[in-house]
């Protein structure tokens, strides 16, 4: 273990991430995004695997065979990770990985992967899985002359509604 924990935690070191290493082998990491703008990631050195969980959005509030069919459907196209459920309902990137493949170059790959999956993700399943409570908001900031920027992405379909 401490082999591919001393891997990893060059390799943060070495990506200018933003992390922390909890308990041996145990790191909790952060990626900046454009969409999702911060993804916390946690990577657990394990006897004979590297773990890596990364919470991308909370249980969707509607649409949830929707929102499974799409994550579904997307795992089908990714490589080396794929989208899960916690037991609450909440949405994550899952991934395990042998030890042995742990180098510096895989650990950049899966941080990006990650990155790139969550950030590139995150507006569909919020369209998906939460347009209620993002209609109700853009009503709410359009009717008191509140900023709309964060919901910038969703103006298309919001001001367009196809009831």
């Amino acid at each position: 273990m401490s082999d591919a924990a001393a891997v990893i935690r060059d390799a943060l070191i070495e990506g200018e991430h933003e992390w922390e290493e909890l308990t041996e082998g145990t790191f909790d990491v952060v990626l900046p995004g454009e969409r999702k703008l911060k993804t916390p990631v946690r990577l657990e050195v394990g006897t004979h695997a590297l773990s890596v969980h990364a919470f991308v959005c909370r249980k969707p509030d509607e649409n949830f065979e929707g929102v499974y069919r799409w994550m579904l459907e997307r795992n089908m196209k990714m490589f080396g990770i794929a989208f899960a459920l916690d037991a609450l309902g909440d949405i994550f990137l899952d991934a395990r990985l042998p030890l042995s493949v742990v180098n510096a170059e895989e650990v950049d790959r899966l941080l990006g992967s990650v990155l790139t999956y969550a950030d590139e993700s995150f507006n569909v399943l919020l369209e998906l899985g939460f347009s209620t409570s993002i209609r109700k908001e853009w009503e709410w900031r359009i009717a008191r002359g509140e900023p709309t920027a964060n919901l910038e992405a969703f103006r298309g379909w919001l001001e367009h509604p196809q009831d």
